[in-house]
């Protein structure tokens, strides 16, 4: 894997890394980055000033997975099943997605944010350009 970032959104905090991915690569770059969430089933999203071309694209995702919405130049965290889910245990994006990362730890814990949650994006502390 490749960097480690830092995302919050209001009480919640975790670490997650990036992968080598050229999209991973260049939101990286762009750090830091603040949206407000958006919340669809159990996956937050929200715009972000990056432009990236489909890379490493996945139709169904892991829990705990991060990734970009090439569409919506947004920056996805899958934690559970979306309203495009065909059974409880799928993880389904709106349409796929470049898989650019995973949360470490627990990424159930973004089901306490809600709609318009701030959203910061940035680089572990310690870790430089």
């Amino acid at each position: 894997m490749g960097e480690r970032i830092r995302v919050r959104a209001g009480d919640v905090e975790v670490l997650a890394e990036l992968n080598e991915s050229e999209t991973a690569q260049a939101i990286y770059k762009a750090l830091p980055i603040t949206g407000k969430a958006n919340r669809w089933g159990d996956e937050i999203y929200f715009s972000i000033p990056v432009t990236a071309q489909p890379e490493n694209q996945a139709e169904v995702v892991e829990k705990g997975d991060l990734g970009y919405w090439v569409p919506g130049r947004a920056f996805c965290i899958f934690f559970g099943p979306t309203p495009s889910s065909r059974s409880p245990e799928e993880i389904r994006p709106a349409s796929p997605v470049n898989v650019i990362g995973r949360v470490l730890g627990d990424p159930t814990v973004f089901r306490k944010v809600r709609d318009g949650t701030t959203v910061v994006l940035e680089r572990e502390p310690g870790q430089t350009a």
